[in-house]
């Protein structure tokens, strides 16, 4: 049995991974901050089959903390599933907040990187697989993204990075860069749940449950496979058209 250590996973897509790789035979290692989500999924899923760890991504002691009480069962990873990560607000550069942007380089960036670099020597002697989430807005940018965009600009390209510099090590490395998804995500991004609504209304987002199937797909390819990035989008979604601001005389 395999064992995938999935972040993010009190909520939308990491929820959903580890429910669909538990339910494909996997067993999930599934961090978050909220332990009462965790152990719901143990309960849920089964102790044998899920193992919950408490930790602030951001909390490097934490984290290192939590792999190194693993236990012998859940030890061996052969799946990074690098998936925690935030947005907050959507204010144009000049009126957002410096925090809001320390956090967002703290998590997408800094902790991706910290606990990527941790697992690296199971993953590579166990020629498993890393799988990122990152986001069409590291490739389109938009009005507000400023550091969301440019911390899943990162994510992107350290990723497909990665693929480089593992290669001939036998692991496997994939960029999904998701367009629309209906999570709690934008729940906290656009700070109301009138905002949220609002966003998807009428839009027909992709789900949790759509990236976490794609996961799974890409986690389970034959050995020789690599899948270097996919983009998916709900149908109705398209890129951003180009803006002129005109002068008026």
């Amino acid at each position: 049995m395999k064992t995938a250590f999935v972040t993010g996973a009190t909520a939308g897509i990491g929820e959903a991974t580890v429910r669909t790789l538990v339910n494909s035979g996997w067993r999930c290692v599934a961090t978050g901050r909220r332990q009462e989500r965790l152990d719901a999924l143990v309960g849920e899923l089964g102790a044998d089959k899920v193992h919950a760890a408490c930790f602030d991504v951001r909390d490097r002691e934490a984290m290192e903390a939590a792999i190194a009480a693993l236990p012998d069962a859940f030890a061996g990873i052969d799946l990074l599933v690098n998936n925690a990560g935030l947005a907050r607000g959507l204010s144009p550069a000049q009126e957002a907040s410096l925090d809001d942007w320390q956090t967002m380089i703290d998590t997408n960036v800094t902790a991706m990187v910290v606990l990527t670099r941790k697992l690296l020597p199971t993953l590579i002697e166990r020629k498993g697989a890393i799988i990122a989430i990152g986001s069409v807005a590291g490739n389109y940018i938009y009005p507000g993204g400023n550091v969301y965009a440019g911390s899943k600009a990162f994510a992107n390209h350290f990723t497909l990075a990665l693929r480089a510099d593992l290669h001939g090590t036998g692991v496997r490395v994939t960029s999904i860069e998701p367009g629309m998804v209906e999570t709690e995500f934008t729940l906290v991004r656009t700070g109301s749940q009138e905002a949220s609504d609002d966003l998807y209304r009428g839009a027909k987002p992709m789900t949790a449950q759509d990236i976490a199937e794609m996961i799974k797909w890409v986690a389970e390819l034959p050995p020789h496979l690599n899948i270097n990035r996919l983009e998916p989008m709900p149908v109705n979604q398209d890129f951003a058209g180009f803006r002129v601001a005109r002068e008026h005389h």
